[in-house]
């Protein structure tokens, strides 16, 4: 962003939390990933192992019920970042943007590391 002010070009960057969209799709998600577990060498699956595939699974399943449906949060951003007068620097769409990422996001990396 910062880069880009010198060719006299602003950035706005959106940061949507989760939505329900198809790169979102668990089912399309869970089918990429287990076919990539399959591919990769025995070395790297014994350091993993099976158990952490179905660990990110079933977690990537209970945040699915949190994702947001009206994306038309995330457009809006859009449209005022394209519209405006003075857009702003940063957009956050969604709930869990608000409340969970932009305050982490300013937390010093080891107390977010953490969290």
């Amino acid at each position: 962003r910062l880069e880009m002010r010198n060719f006299g070009v602003k950035v706005c960057m959106i940061e949507p939390g989760y939505f329900k969209t198809m790169i979102s799709n668990v089912d399309s998600l869970e089918k990429n990933f287990h076919t990539s577990w399959k591919k990769l060498p025995e070395e790297i699956k014994t350091s993993y192992g099976e158990s952490y595939l179905r660990q990110f699974v079933a977690m990537l399943k209970l945040l699915q019920k949190t994702y947001n449906s009206d994306l038309s949060l995330v457009t809006n951003c859009m449209e005022h970042a394209l519209t405006s007068l003075h857009p702003r620097s940063r957009y956050s769409a969604g709930w869990d943007a608000k409340l969970l990422y932009l305050p982490l996001s300013y937390l010093p990396s080891a107390l977010s590391d953490a969290l």
